[in-house]
């Protein structure tokens, strides 16, 4: 999935068109930019089985080895500070370490993305267009634009 979205069609509108029985989203603004992170619309099927739309944080946890590569990163940078980072503080750091979750699942057939396929997880995602990088579009010396679609 791409890492941003805009919504500009109202709540309302989103609750007709998906014939949502429950809104538990609160207020959504309309043509609202939504990046990682972030908490936008869905669209689900409850616990109890009604549709509703609903306001969750966009993304899903890291994969473990995500985590432990990042701790990796950390670990180098204290060592190049000259902080000793043996086995034990390693395992510290890797607890502390922010999951700052992911947007893509590429390897469905990954042990840890198993676990969300099912239909219990499933939700959609109303949006009006997304981004993806453009860089052929892209002027020297400056960032890479986006396109939308």
């Amino acid at each position: 999935m791409c890492n941003l979205y805009n919504v500009t069609t109202t709540q309302e509108a989103i609750r007709q068109l998906s014939k949502t029985f429950r809104d538990i989203a609160g207020n959504i603004q309309p043509s609202l930019d939504l990046y990682p992170d972030q908490m936008g619309p869905i669209v689900r099927n409850a616990p109890d089985g009604v549709r509703e739309l609903a306001r969750v944080r966009w993304g899903l946890p890291s994969s473990s080895q995500a985590l432990f590569e990042a701790t990796k990163k950390r670990a180098d940078k204290f060592r190049a500070k000259g902080r000793d980072v043996d086995d034990a503080a390693f395992q510290e750091l890797l607890k502390m370490e922010p999951d700052g979750g992911t947007t893509n699942v590429r390897n469905t057939a990954s042990r840890h993305w198993s676990r969300w396929l099912g239909i219990e997880n499933r939700c959609v995602v109303p949006l009006t267009s997304f981004a993806e990088p453009n860089p052929s579009a892209k002027v020297e010396g400056g960032r890479t634009p986006n396109a939308w679609f």
